[in-house]
This record gives structure tokens, sequence and C-alpha cells, in this order.
């Protein structure tokens, strides 16, 4: 089942121990479009830090209520790698991350998840390594697939004709976390219509023009599924 992320956002993070905070983003893989990282908004738990929270310590997105359940305990995830807004999630600080919780990487092996797929991790042994540890680590050069789904909202479709509308929302599997379909709002040259997309009809994204580039002729996309834009989460 695909779940819309707008309606997410703003979701109860809730650990094993008690809540964590809320999701305030998601970041996703712009070449296998999969959720990669669910970015947690601590609040006054953490002082406002953003945490990555991983699929792995999910499992499925949204088992049921309104609320995520993280299988993680809230002195594990306060020793984790917190993250700043606005800037990029290297390399070199997945591969801390992931070394952290004792977990696979996804980007060696192949597939979407690597050799050892997705399912849901069993809780890490509590051995925090310390917040300073991570806030003074030197930077590395940023992974460019690595991307935000509230900053790609907005951005511009252009089919093969010109431009048609925008990017609305992502609609997300459940049980893998991949993006099945993107959300359009079409604007004023169909009256509004909204309408989903799949990922395998974009053939580039560029970044520094804020723009999704489709494969698909005004025409198609006349004839593509209708959506309803479900109301964001309260």
């Amino acid at each position: 089942m695909l779940r819309s992320a707008n309606q997410s956002y703003g979701s109860k993070l809730n650990a094993l121990d008690g809540e964590i905070g809320h999701v305030k983003d998601f970041y996703f893989d712009d070449r296998q479009w999969v959720v990669r990282y669910v970015v947690a908004d601590t609040g006054f738990w953490l002082s406002g830090h953003l945490v990555l929270i991983s699929p792995r310590a999910v499992g499925s997105f949204f088992q049921g209520g309104d609320s995520l359940a993280v299988n993680l305990t809230r002195k594990k995830i306060e020793g984790s790698p917190p993250i700043k807004a606005h800037m990029p999630v290297t390399r070199q600080f997945e591969e801390r991350y992931h070394n952290y919780y004792d977990w696979p990487s996804y980007w060696e092996a192949g597939g979407m998840w690597g050799a050892v797929g997705l399912g849901m991790a069993p809780p890490p042994h509590v051995n925090p390594i310390e917040r300073e540890h991570w806030e003074h680590a030197d930077p590395d050069k940023d992974d460019p697939h690595l991307r935000s789904t509230k900053a790609l909202a907005g951005y511009h479709i252009h089919a093969k004709e010109g431009a048609i509308g925008h990017v609305a929302d992502f609609m997300i599997d459940d049980k893998s976390w991949a993006i099945g379909q993107l959300a359009v709002r079409t604007g004023h040259w169909f009256a509004g219509k909204e309408i989903v997309l799949s990922p395998q009809n974009i053939d580039r994204i560029s970044y520094e023009e804020s723009t999704v580039f489709i494969n698909l002729t005004k025409e198609a996309i006349l004839n593509a599924e209708e959506y309803h834009m479900p109301a964001a989460h309260a």
C-alpha cells in the first residue's frame, strides 16, 4: 500500500521506551527512488536536534495508527550522530551511522537495500558514542543522490512540450519504502488536475533549475491516473 509523505509529516515517533519526536522529512535516493531515512525532529527531548532513523529500525511504514514505532531505545538514539538542517548528508556520515548501529550498508552489493535486504533489524546493543565525536567529525563529499522530499516538493514538472505543473506529494510503499508514485498538480493548463506519475517516467532532475523532466507528452498526461491530494497531517 502506498502512503502519502505529506500526511506523514508531523507524525509521532515512538522508541521502545518512549516518544522521541516527530517526522520532519524523508531523505530518498533519487537513483532507486527509495526512502533511506526518516528525519526525526526530537523537539524538547534533545534540544531540537535532528536525527536520522533508518527503515531498518522501523520495518513497515506506518503499521497502523498515526505514529511510527522505532525499534531503538531513547538512549541509543541520543548517542547517534545528529544532522543539521539544510546540510548535505555525506557518505562518510552514513558509514559512521551504519557502523554505530551495526547495520549493513544499502550502497554495496546491489539491489534496493544491498545484499541483506531490508527487514527490521534487532535493537542494537546500548553502547552509545558520545555526541561530540560526531559533531567534530570532518565533512566528506556529500552523496548527490540523497535528497529531501520536502525540498523537492514544488519543483516544476517539465513534459516533452514544456512545463505542466509541479511536484505535490510522494507516495511511499509501506513495505519496501520505495517511492511508487509522484503526485503532480498540473496547474492552470488543465484546470489544476492532480495526477500521479511513476518514477520510471522521470528522465532527470535538475536541482539547479528546480525541475523534474519527464518522458511523457502532455496528451499522455491528460490520460494519466487522477489523484486526490490527501489533507496534510494535523
